[in-house]
This record gives structure tokens, C-alpha cells and sequence, in this order.
């Protein structure tokens, strides 16, 4: 039987395995509902996909500012 310290870590253990179940997860929902999308209406399809890019790459600007993070070497 697993206690104290062992329990600790095997439930820290459990948590990239939930992460990673999480993202396919969303992302297979999001394809689930475009996919549709692509037979009935492309001009919308088109728009949602420009939609997600634009708010990946304003998340991903707004983080590397919050944090600091230069990928550009002086």
C-alpha cells in the first residue's frame, strides 16, 4: 500500500498523462465541430481557421512579453 511520500509522487506522476489527454481531447473537439464546417460552408471555415491562428499567435506574443522571453540574440 502506497503512503505518504509514494502516494505524493504517483499522484504527481498522473498529471502529464491528464495533460495530454486534455489537449488531444480539445483538439479533437474542435475538429469535430470544423469538419462539418468544411463541406457546408468553406468561407466560414476559412474564417474560423484564421480566427484560431490569430488567437494562438496573440497568446503566444502576449506570453513571451509577460515573461520576458526574446527569441531574437543581440
Amino acid at each position: 500500500m502506497a503512503t505518504g511520500n509514494e502516494n505524493f509522487w504517483l499522484n504527481v506522476s498522473r498529471y502529464p498523462r491528464y495533460l495530454i489527454t486534455f489537449i488531444f481531447g480539445t483538439f479533437y473537439v474542435i475538429y469535430d465541430w470544423i469538419k462539418p464546417l468544411a463541406k457546408e460552408r468553406p468561407l466560414f471555415l476559412g474564417l474560423v481557421i484564421t480566427f484560431m491562428i490569430a488567437l494562438f499567435m496573440f497568446m503566444y506574443f502576449t506570453l513571451e512579453a509577460m515573461l520576458g522571453i526574446s527569441t531574437v540574440q543581440l
